[in-house]
């Protein structure tokens, strides 16, 4: 596929993903980690506009200057922006607005792809190609803390008929003998930076488990006092469940002696066989201890996918997330991409169903700090 139809088709499908909205779904941000859809639409066109557009498009005109201050999001080379709480209260410019900025800098990146391309400016883009795919999964993730928060639980689709298989939560675990493994990508396609250099690492024995946790085993967890006992937790996640009075996974309900969770299909009754999603690190630690188990380390976990399904939730590790051996940040604002996060988050393996296709790898490092899980994030244990 060439690079306009690849930049055409991702845009196209970050509008879709807004398609099922109403306006006023556009501008809501219940919390700090949650971006107004509207937002993510106008930041995706502000990254083609400011770090292809402007330095290698000769004669471009900004679209509106002012923008640059509203779409940045933590680029600190780029300038002064709003801050991230402040994004639910930019009420201009408006949805139309932002819609007509993405046809404007859509039609200049046309134009702009029919020119010969350096090897900088084809490894930008598809940067930038990537970089819309992660706020992809971040508008899906996003709209569901929007309409799950909202106490009608409006539903965002209308029609769920994707059926899903599970792995049995009983499937006989895998085992790995110790020995040298090689991490991080080696492949010549795209990556992000936090995949390399590829590496050695030595691994003790390992079993995994080739299921993740489902709803039904994770309810037991609940039942069993999982939530009421501290010997389970870390002093950090013991201190969060009490001081924010956590009793389950987020989006669950007990109506009438009967669990539910919210869906992007709206509220439903619990799926036990389900796996268990929208959970903090904290959670799956405490879990992994109540099973007599543990997360796997990141390192374990890539050693060992090739042998399990997975792709349907980040699954969090018991890696702290750090550079790899040999790890360089780009020079400018390219280099705050990923490197400056590296400190007090936690590693996730995989993808999920929010995740676009095509932007997934075994490889794939994700992050988060500790108490985050509006994400789709499941638990794999390990031994």
């Amino acid at each position: 596929m060439v690079f306009s139809e690849q930049y055409m088709q991702i845009r196209k499908n970050s509008e879709w993903i807004c398609e099922p909205l109403q306006t006023e779904d556009y501008v809501v941000q219940p919390i700090v980690d949650v971006s107004p859809p509207k937002w993510h639409l106008g930041h995706t066109t502000w990254f083609f506009e400011t770090f292809i557009l402007k330095p290698f498009h000769e004669g471009y005109r900004v679209y509106n200057p002012e923008y640059n201050y509203v779409f940045n999001s933590y680029y600190e080379t780029i300038g002064n922006r709003v801050i991230r709480t402040d994004r639910g209260n930019l009420s201009r410019p408006s949805v139309s607005d932002v819609y007509a900025y993405r046809a404007y800098v859509d039609l200049a990146m046309c134009e702009f792809l029919k020119e010969p391309l350096t090897e900088e400016v084809k490894d930008l883009l598809l940067l930038g190609f990537n970089h819309e795919q992660q706020h992809q999964e971040l508008l899906l993730t996003d709209i569901k803390y929007i309409l799950g928060n909202n106490p009608l639980f409006p539903a965002y689709l209308t029609d769920e008929t994707k059926t899903v298989e599970f792995e049995s939560d009983t499937s006989e675990m895998i085992s790995f003998k110790e020995g040298i493994y090689e991490i991080g990508y080696s492949g010549t396609g795209f990556c992000f930076d936090n995949e390399l250099g590829r590496h050695k690492v030595y691994l003790q024995d390992f079993s995994i488990s080739p299921a993740l946790i489902s709803n039904g085993a994770y309810l037991a967890f609940i039942y069993d006092g999982g939530y009421k006992n501290f010997v389970h937790w870390h002093a950090e996640g013991w201190d969060w469940v009490k001081n924010n009075q956590i009793t389950g996974p987020m989006y669950w309900y007990l109506i009438d002696g009967v669990w539910h969770t919210y869906t992007l299909g709206g509220l439903k009754v619990l799926d036990m066989k389900a796996p268990v999603t929208h959970i903090s690190y904290y959670e799956a630690a405490a879990f992994a201890s109540w099973s007599k188990m543990r997360l796997p380390t990141e390192f374990e976990w890539e050693a060992a996918a090739r042998e399990f399904k997975w792709g349907k939730r980040w699954e969090w590790t018991e890696s702290a997330y750090l550079p790899y051996p040999g790890f360089c940040k780009a020079p400018g604002a390219i280099g705050e991409y990923n490197g400056k996060f590296m400190v007090n988050q936690k590693v996730l393996r995989g993808a999920s169903e929010a995740t676009p296709l095509g932007h997934s790898r075994i490889t794939y490092r994700n992050f988060f700090h500790p108490h985050l899980r509006w994400q789709f994030t499941g638990i794999r244990l390990a031994k």
